[in-house]
């Protein structure tokens, strides 16, 4: 089991990353490690925060697929009807753009500080853009 450290917003978790259920998405997601961003409050989504990687698609097959991530999970959207972005889900979520429903392929899992997702996701709303920061555990 592949442990993923994460600092978010000042908070720390601990998530597992699924690669049982999404091993391409897993993989892809280990060779960008160290992985430093900024995560904003999603638009259309509910309670959920994201990372806006830009509009280059990335080659991923669709895996583990979910329009509904429960709070904890991450999804990886690989781009094409709307930008490439990673997101968070710290409540209630309908993943979508501008350009209606979407699904992501569900890759990381929070296991330690879900119970911190609330304050971070109030914390992104008012606040405004995070540093996240993701790191293998040794």
């Amino acid at each position: 089991m592949t442990l993923i450290d994460i600092t978010a917003g000042g908070f720390r978790f601990t998530a597992r990353l699924e690669e049982e259920l999404a091993p391409a998405t897993c993989a892809r997601f280990l060779a960008m490690q160290p992985y430093d961003e900024k995560l904003i409050h999603v638009r259309w989504s509910g309670e959920g925060c994201w990372i806006p990687m830009g509009d280059t698609p990335y080659d991923l097959p669709w895996e583990n697929a979910t329009r509904h991530p429960a709070p904890g999970q991450f999804i990886f959207y690989p781009g094409g009807y709307s930008e490439t972005e990673i997101l968070l889900a710290y409540g209630g979520v309908a993943f979508a753009s501008k350009l209606g429903p979407l699904a992501g392929n569900h890759f990381l899992t929070i296991i330690e500080g879900q119970e911190q997702l609330p304050a971070l996701g109030r914390k992104v709303l008012w606040e405004g853009a995070q540093p996240i920061s993701f790191r293998p555990r040794a």
